[in-house]
């Protein structure tokens, strides 16, 4: 019997850890958390019998829920919490009908479903951050392996100048280190408590209202906000814009990757394992499969973060729509961005360099992409515009006629009144080229070491 409860390709955009996170009957169990977190708290600052609390945590289990019933209850409620508070009442209720009294005392709906969303966050920021530390090791070891390797350095997807690989590895690495403070700083700003009943002024708990939010706090180890959040989502929109920031990088990283694959180019390749990468027809293929993942995820969280950004736009002090778009929504980043992060991580870690390839797409166009080197060098003497002009007029006759720059550069007079056979020499060698990369590199791996010492 087909009996998978998932989505079909849950397990190609994302990974099991973040899958787990979301799962529905982990989504139910924090909720149940905030309860039985609520009702410790509501019993420590005196506002409900302490006999109560051992009965409603007893209850505040998934197992003991109704899937079904929760679901179709939802559709008419408008959010899990009221039916998940009237199927847990009951489960109260059939130990101690004097505890069912007390179940979500002083709560309201979206303080359950906020604050178990956030704890939600939590799990999914931990995995994330986790994450993102792997991948930063992996492109600082790869950074320091071929920080003097030279490749070809390409704009509008063509040849520009040389640089080094470890410099493109490098590059990468300093975004990841920026995306790395971000994550600190949204932890900071977004994992904070929801509480604040009915209309975010917990009335209900009258004198004890701040004991008791302080109280649950603690329990769930949460920030005690000044105020209640209830429809000021920037807390939950900066989480969405911070993973949809590190999901561009990823798709960044994934794109130039694939580009380096292509069979004309063949200077990188994803790590090869047993059915990863074929074709159902073409045997001889070797497809990036990695790559696409990540950028199937670059593709889908954008339109995602502008969902989150438009739902922030909430009607006074409870929303209508806005508040709802973002139950799917963040678990959806969430779980793209984890699973690009490893799909990444692991081809980092794994990447097959091809060196011969390098040096041979260096060399393509003959000495041409070395032809900014000998106009500045014959600059000095010439003057930048006569250089210009020389070499320019050597790189169309170069191509014409097929010929290296470094022989037809020879032949020029002007040319070697300035420099001699063995200065041409250096000058076109892609080795002598490639600027302040090795130092660029040196201060994004400085920076990456500071960060942890």
């Amino acid at each position: 019997m087909f009996a998978y409860e998932g989505r079909l390709n849950d397990r190609l955009t994302s990974t099991a850890a973040m899958l787990a996170v979301f799962a529905p009957k982990a989504t139910v169990q924090r909720m149940l958390d905030v309860e039985a977190a609520l009702a410790r708290a509501l019993a420590q600052a005196g506002v409900i019998p302490v006999d109560a609390v051992a009965p409603i945590v007893a209850a505040c289990h998934a197992d003991r829920i109704d899937a079904g019933a929760l679901t179709e209850g939802a559709a008419r409620a408008g959010n899990l919490a009221i039916p998940l508070v009237k199927q847990l009442t009951a489960c109260v209720g059939a130990q101690s009908a004097e505890a069912a009294k007390y179940v979500h005392w002083g709560a309201t709906s979206q303080d359950i479903i906020d604050s178990g969303s956030v704890l939600q966050l939590r799990d999914a920021l931990d995995l994330i951050q986790a994450g993102v530390d792997a991948l930063c090791a992996a492109l600082a070891q790869q950074a320091m392996r071929y920080r003097e390797t030279p490749m070809v350095g390409r704009t509008w997807l063509q040849q520009a100048l040389p640089i080094t690989l470890g410099l493109k590895f490098a590059q990468w690495l300093d975004a990841m280190e920026r995306h790395r403070e971000r994550l600190g700083q949204l932890r900071a700003r977004a994992l904070a408590l929801q509480f604040g009943g009915a209309a975010g002024t917990l009335a209900s708990l009258g004198d004890a209202a701040q004991r008791v939010a302080q109280a649950l706090a603690e329990a769930l180890s949460l920030p005690l906000p000044s105020v209640p959040w209830h429809t000021q989502r920037d807390r939950i929109a900066e989480a969405a814009s911070v993973l949809g920031l590190l999901t561009g990088t990823l798709g960044k990283i994934a794109r130039d990757i694939s580009l380096q694959m292509q069979t004309e180019v063949g200077e990188l390749s994803e790590p090869s394992a047993s059915g990863k990468g074929g074709s159902s027809t073409m045997p001889h293929k070797r497809n990036p499969v990695g790559c696409a993942a990540v950028l199937t995820a670059a593709a889908r969280v954008p339109p995602l973060v502008a969902t989150m950004l438009s739902a922030m736009v909430q009607e006074h002090e409870r929303a209508l729509g806005g508040w709802q778009a973002e139950w799917e929504t963040l678990p959806d980043i969430a779980r793209l961005t984890a699973g690009a992060l490893a799909s990444i991580t692991e081809i980092v870690e794994g990447l097959e360099i091809d060196a011969a390839r390098l040096s041979a797409n260096l060399d393509l166009t003959q000495g041409l992409i070395l032809g900014e080197a000998v106009m500045l060098a014959l600059g000095g003497s010439l003057g930048r515009l006569r250089a210009h002009e020389l070499v320019e007029h050597a790189a169309r006759e170069a191509v014409d006629s097929g010929r290296p720059l470094r022989q037809v550069l020879a032949d020029i007079p002007d040319v070697m009144r300035v420099l001699d056979e063995r200065q041409l020499d250096a000058l076109l060698d892609p080795a002598n080229y490639s600027g302040q990369a090795c130092r660029f590199v040196d201060a994004v791996l400085e920076r990456y070491r500071a960060a942890r010492a």
